[in-house]
């Protein structure tokens, strides 16, 4: 019975045994220039002394799916897992941004309403001194009508005591007798 890496060892080698590539003692790879070549020039010599079966590449092939199949499928499902989570990630992240989008225009109400709040106070504090002053205008110009009034009475009085004055004076003032 072969051990663990014995057998890695055996099908990571076959498919080039296969094609007729040496072992060479020091590489844990076989060489891929066929037995016999030298290593000046790769390509020298090889489409003449290398014959390939069709067994030979199918078994090849198989060799190498078999070996790389399953890790490149496993790879393929957890690509398609991290695709999947990933569109996930994205709507939940779209979600989280309208969130935000919605808090940040909610703030933005609510500033508007605060400053409402701020300029219907203003509004009120202005009605409220444009009706003191209503009420301090009436009162003045009461004020004014009456003191016109007392005013125009006082005048009136004056012109009247000096009429009286005047009158006295004239029937004060000797008149000569007539003669007969």
């Amino acid at each position: 019975m072969q051990t663990w890496d014995e057998m890695c060892y055996s099908q990571r080698v076959f498919p080039w045994v296969l094609l007729g590539a040496c072992l060479l003692e020091d590489s844990p790879t076989p060489a891929l220039l066929p037995c016999g070549v030298s290593d000046t020039s790769p390509d020298e010599g090889l489409q003449e002394d290398l014959t390939v079966e069709d067994k030979a590449v199918e078994q090849l092939a198989e060799g190498l799916l078999s070996h790389y199949l399953p890790d490149l499928q496993r790879s393929k499902q957890a690509l398609q897992e991290l695709t999947q989570n990933q569109v996930v990630l994205l709507d939940t992240l779209e979600q989280e941004i309208s969130k935000f989008k919605e808090c940040h225009s909610m703030l933005d109400i609510n500033a508007l309403f605060t400053e409402a709040k701020h300029y219907h106070a203003k509004l009120v504090n202005i009605r409220k001194e444009m009706l003191m002053l209503h009420e301090k205008t009436s009162k003045l110009k009461k004020r004014a009508l009456k003191l016109q009034q007392k005013r125009q009475k006082e005048e009136l009085e004056k012109e009247q005591q000096r009429e009286k004055e005047f009158e006295r004076e004239k029937q004060l003032t000797a008149k000569p007798a007539k003669r007969t």
